[in-house]
Formats: C-alpha cells, structure tokens, sequence
C-alpha cells in the first residue's frame, strides 16, 4: 500500500491565517532579507538541497526571521519560546491551530520544541504588472522529512509552476479557472488579472493548502472545488484555463509511487489527450486555454501528430515542444523526482516497471511542452495551427504568445500597410573570407521566443527598410527595381515569407 502523508491537511481560518501573514510580514520573511541574512552562496546551495551552509550561517541568530527560516524554509523544529517571539499575534496555540505545527518535547528537554508540519516560503514572481511576492506554503519536502515523498505529498512552487507561470497570456478575464491547482500559485497569479477565479483539484489536502494560501496572501476572489478534470465545472465556461496537470507518465504496477501532485491515474498520455478532447465546451468564444504536457511517440506517429488529432479542428492551436526524452531517460528522470536514488534498491525494480510500460505501448519518445489552445470570437477563414519544436533560452514568452495570437488575427485581411522592425531584432552576416557578398544572413529574436532565421537579401533588404516610412508596396517595389526582377515575381516569393516574419513577431504593424 502506497504510504501517505502522516501530518493532517491545514485548516485555513481566515483570522489565524491572517494573524501569521501580519507576523510574518512584520518579521520581513521575504526571499531578499532571507537571502541577505544566510548568504547568497548559502541560499544557492539551499537551491541544490544542501542546507549545511545556511545553517553553519545562522547558528546562533536567534532572532525572528532566523527561527522563522529554520522552522518554515528548512522544516526544522525550533524551540517553543523562539517561535512565540516570532509570531507574536498568531502564537505557537495559532499556529498548531492551522495546521502547520506541532509540538513535542524530548524526555528531559528544558523545554518543548515547535515542529513544523509544512513549509512556507515566499515565492517572488514578475507579471504585466511588475514584480510581487507571495507565501506558499506546502508540504515537507525530502530535506525537512529526510526520506521519500509520500503519495498526497503537496508540492511548492517547483520548475513546472514557473513555467507555467510565465506562459500565460497577460490579458485581463471575466472567469478564469486553474484545473489541477496544487498549492494554488496559479490561481493567486491569475487572480491578478481576473474578475473570478475557481480552483479545483482532486485532492482535498491540496485545495487546504491551495485555499490557506490563498488567505495568508489575501486573495478573495478564488473559489475552491473538489473534483477530477473538469468535473467540479460541468456546464460552466471561462475566459481563460490554465492547468499543470497531474501529465506524469507512471506505469500502473505495485511499487510504484502514483503521487497525486504530478501523476492522473491514467494510462500513458491519456490525461492530457482527455483535457484538449475536453475543454472546448468549457471556452468562452475568444477563451484561452494553456497547459504543460506530455505526449508518447509511437514507431509510425510522432507526439505532436497524436497531439494534433485529438484537437478539435474549430480551435486555434498553438504548441511548443520544449524537449523529447527517451523512455529510459523519461523514467531515470520521474524516478529520481519522488526521491529515489540510484543507490536504492528500488530504483532499478521502478526502473524496469517504468520501461515494460513503455515497450507495452511501443512508445520510442517522450515530448514535453506548452499547448495554448483558443475558441475564435467570430467565424474565421483561417485557423492558427502551429506546431513547432522550441530548444532555445525563452524571454517572456507569455507575452510572446499573446503578441503571436495578435499577429495571426492582424492577418486575417492581408499584411499590414505598414511594417515595423520589432526592436530586439538584430541582424548577422557571415562571409566566406574573400567574399563580397555574405554567404548566410540571419535575422535574430533578442526577447520573446528567441528565434533565428536566414534570410536571402531581398528579405533582409525588405526587414530593413521596415521603419513605418514606407509603406509594403513601396519597399517591394523598390527592391525589384534594386534587383532588376519583376515585381510580381518578387511579391510572390516574398508575401509568404514576410507573412511569417509577422507571425514570429520579427515584423509588427506601423
């Protein structure tokens, strides 16, 4: 039987939760005083899962923030008298009130330490409206419990939740939902931006934790539900969905640890496949939908073509595959993510579970990626149907996509009159040594996605004359006449092309 967590879930009453969001505001427990009282290379070795530095660095502070970083950054327990100096409104009694604490005392001890039941640790973010910080608090993790996770293990804010963070379209929404919200930092973060929000997941622990955030931070406008997938939403639409879903591929064997934060109790990509056949019905025309997810490739069908037919054809589609790992380095990967390590007898048997569930289904790759989906406003000619790969570095890429989704509409009755070179685009020239003329010409992305393309030098002539001067018409025909090539011919060879440079951001409209 799969092991669960030992300590109950928190109870989120908003009086104490606001009782500790004053002590711990008064206390100035922030990432910068935190970093600026342990170090920055202790912080940094925090980071990577050592902890010995930061402690070696406040031995013997015992003052507020200290205690309170020992006791809700680390997860360590800390004398009883220390902490109720450190959350003088909320108290040790407040404390174990909500959830978060409790206490005991070693056989002849002075006096009874404090040991915490969950974390909290402020989380910074940058949105459209500059940069902010919140409290998330979350289960112990493999540091503070000094083993594996349990199976209802509540996770922070990891690598996933910041990505996901940082691809959402900064629009403001009537309704939003967050689906499969976790601690709920994706509904705090799209609260910012909308009217209402509803959180749901199929924990019940994970929604306590979701909602006690959601008051230490004083947000009011999230709604929690209960439920798998869009259950708790049935008829309901919204303006706006993101998910990170549970989208972890876990073979379905004993031994194998289902953690409810990352894996759907589905077989292989099923979970993702079940959210893009499903949301359509839950979009408002003109609503987004964005997700994290995984996809198999098959021997005669790549992830992104399976992906692409579970679609619905009405809907513009946007998606952005990050990396493909192989089934060996995919379970090596998730094995090592619930705290099991090479040296552990278990990892070769979860190992070999991980790859006979792969081989069942002949599966030869594992993507990972960003799948934007939209439901038109009005009744379009065209669909957006992009389906790329995307390895570089990405700037804002939240931003990016909403530019992306404006450019596809912009073009809808034909490029612009006017164009205008984005300004982090930058232009390279190699030359063979010798030559006059350069052999490759790249247009690059300084911010959004990154992107680099070659370019010949009609269209690197045509990029460089876009200073919303001179209108399409006038710079194409002055480069026929420059190139000595009829202008009709040069059109046609360039309006497609120059059409993708809008669509990539490259080009935006004077």
């Amino acid at each position: 039987m799969t092991a669960v967590s030992d300590a109950l879930p928190p109870t989120p009453d908003p009086s104490l939760a606001a009782a500790l969001a004053a002590d711990l505001d008064a206390a100035d427990f922030r990432s910068e005083p935190l970093r600026r009282l342990w170090g920055e290379e202790a912080d940094d070795a925090l980071g990577r899962g050592v902890r010995e530095p930061l402690l070696r660095a406040i031995a013997r502070d015992v003052g507020a923030l200290a205690t309170l970083g020992r006791l809700f950054v680390l997860g360590m327990p800390q004398p009883h008298q220390l902490v109720a100096a450190a959350l003088p409104r909320l108290g040790v009694d407040g404390l174990i009130a909500l959830g978060l604490a409790a206490v005991s005392s070693d056989d002849g001890a002075l006096e009874e330490d404090v040991v915490p039941s969950a974390l909290i640790r402020p989380q910074s973010f940058v949105d459209a409206d500059g940069i902010g910080e919140w409290w998330i608090a979350s289960d112990l993790d493999e540091l503070a419990l000094g083993t594996a996770l349990p199976a209802d293990h509540v996770l922070g804010v990891g690598g996933a939740s910041r990505t996901l963070a940082e691809l959402i379209v900064p629009v403001s929404v009537g309704r939003a939902l967050d689906l499969g919200t976790g601690c709920g930092i994706q509904a705090l973060l799209v609260s910012r931006h909308a009217g209402e929000v509803v959180a749901t997941d199929i924990s019940a622990r994970a929604l306590a934790f979701a909602e006690l955030n959601a008051r230490l931070n004083g947000v009011n406008n999230v709604t929690f539900r209960q439920g798998s997938m869009f259950e708790p939403v049935a008829g309901e639409a919204f303006d706006l969905i993101v998910s990170n879903p549970p989208f972890v591929i876990t073979p379905r064997v004993d031994g194998v640890t289902a953690y409810e934060y990352r894996d759907g109790g589905l077989i292989g990509d099923a979970l993702v496949e079940q959210f893009v056949r499903d949301v359509p019905s839950h979009l408002t025309p003109g609503g987004i939908a964005q997700l994290l997810g995984n996809w198999e490739s098959r021997p005669k069908t790549t992830g992104l073509a399976r992906l692409e037919s579970w679609i619905d054809p009405s809907l513009d589609v946007w998606v952005i595959q990050r990396e493909e790992l192989t089934p060996l380095g995919y379970a090596e990967l998730w094995i090592r993510d619930g705290g099991t390590t090479p040296r552990e007898d278990a990892f070769g048997r979860m190992l070999e579970a991980w790859l006979d569930d792969f081989a069942e289904r002949d599966v030869t790759a594992i993507g990972f990626g960003y799948v934007l989906l939209r439901r038109p406003a009005d009744p379009v000619p065209s669909r957006l149907r992009r389906f790329e790969t995307v390895s570089q570095p990405l700037s804002a890429p939240g931003r990016a996509l909403g530019e992306g989704l404006a450019a596809h509409d912009s073009l809808a009755d034909g490029i612009p009159h006017t164009l205008i070179t984005a300004g982090d685009v930058t232009e390279a020239r190699h030359f063979m040594p010798g030559d006059d003329d350069p052999s490759v010409i790249e247009l690059r992305q300084g911010g959004g996605l990154g992107r680099t393309v070659s370019v010949d030098s009609a269209l690197a002539g045509f990029v460089g004359a876009c200073d919303g001067e001179l209108s399409v018409t006038q710079i194409v025909s002055a480069l026929a006449d420059l190139f000595e090539v009829p202008l009709v011919d040069l059109w046609n060879d360039l309006e497609p092309r120059i059409r993708q440079l809008v669509r990539d951001g490259f080009l935006v409209a004077g």
